[in-house]
This record gives structure tokens, sequence and C-alpha cells, in this order.
């Protein structure tokens, strides 16, 4: 089924109109072909999260000044060369030898669930990981999966408990299920995908 830009429009403004203009809404566009990004321009999307480089690659080369590119997924770092030429904003700082090479601003993912299926720097390691990169405006974070939005709170909370005793400014936090009680939570990025799209 493709996108329909009318129906991505009706998503966007109502999400906009319910979240307020502090929030930034990132479409995540993982499962977006190339070609159907159009819709999204024409839809009014201006922010757009990429998980892989190379898909990064080929639709910036199609896109590039249509939207602002942000980097979601997991950061190998023999892909920061590509995500520092293409994006404004990494999402998904989790390793040292990333850190070493992206030169863009970061936020750094923490795993606060501890699930090993999860990419993410530990709680336990933050403080240490923080002292030693410069460029990093916040922290984000993926729940658990769950049926139920509440689920996701407490690690939501914790998430901007520490972004606040570390004194940084941004929160990546919610998705299509959850986005509600990330802004309740105080999110400042809310990457979304199926929500946007379907009808």
């Amino acid at each position: 089924m493709r996108i329909s830009a009318d129906t991505v429009r009706a998503n966007y403004d109502r999400i906009r109109a319910e979240v307020g203009p502090e929030v930034t809404i990132v479409a995540a566009t993982k499962y977006v072909p190339v070609d159907e990004l159009g819709a999204l321009a024409e839809a009014g999307i201006e922010v757009v999260g990429e998980n892989r480089a190379q898909d990064l690659e080929a639709k910036h080369a199609r896109y590039g000044d249509v939207f602002r590119w942000h980097f979601i997924g997991h950061l190998q770092s023999r892909k920061a060369k590509t995500v520092n030429e293409l994006c404004e904003l990494c999402h998904s700082l989790a390793s040292e030898s990333a850190a070493t090479r992206l030169e863009i601003p970061a936020l750094v993912e923490v795993n606060l669930s501890g699930e090993e299926t999860k990419s993410g720097v530990a709680e336990a390691d933050l403080e240490r990981f923080l002292a030693r990169y410069a460029k990093v405006r916040g922290l984000m974070t993926m729940p658990p999966e769950t049926d139920d939005p509440e689920d996701s709170r407490p690690y939501f909370r914790r998430l901007r408990e520490l972004a606040e005793r570390f004194h940084l400014d941004e929160l990546s936090i919610g998705t299509s299920q959850d986005y509600r009680v990330a802004v309740g939570e105080g999110a400042t990025l809310i990457r979304l995908g199926s929500v946007l799209y379907k009808g």
C-alpha cells in the first residue's frame, strides 16, 4: 500500500497540534521506500530519521535538500563518516569507537531495560561515557516492547532524570505506540512511523 500525502498530512497536523511546537516530530523512514519519500515532503514533514547508513545515502541522494536528516539506528563506527556528512543529529551513539569518529551532535542511547538484544550504554557507564565526549546534547532510550504505553513511562522518567542530572537538554523518547506518554515525560524528539503513515 502506497503512502498517501493527504493521510500523512492529516496525521502530522493532528499530532503536531497534540504535542505542541517544542517537540520535534521525526518521521522514521526505515520502511519507507525511496520512491515514496515524496509523499512525506508533500505532506509537510520536515525531519526524517533513517536507521541504516546505506538507505540514508540512497534517500539523501534523491531528497537531500527536502528534509532535515537524523540518524536513529544502531551506529557502527565505520558508518560514522556517512552520518557526519548527511545528518544534523545522531540519536543512537552507544559505543566509544563510534564516538571517536562522530563529528555531529549526538544523543547517547542508554539501555535502561538491560535487554541484551538492545544496544546502548549501561546506566552505570553513562557518567564515564559522557565525560569523554563533548558533542552530546541529550539521551535516547528504547523501552521493552509492550501493548500498554504506560509500561514505557518508568523508562522515560528515568531517562529524563538522567538528562537533568547531567544537564542535557534533548530527550529522544517515544514511538508510534507510546509518544503521548513520552511527551508527558519531557520528550523533545519523538520518532514516529506507522502512526503517521496509516489512515
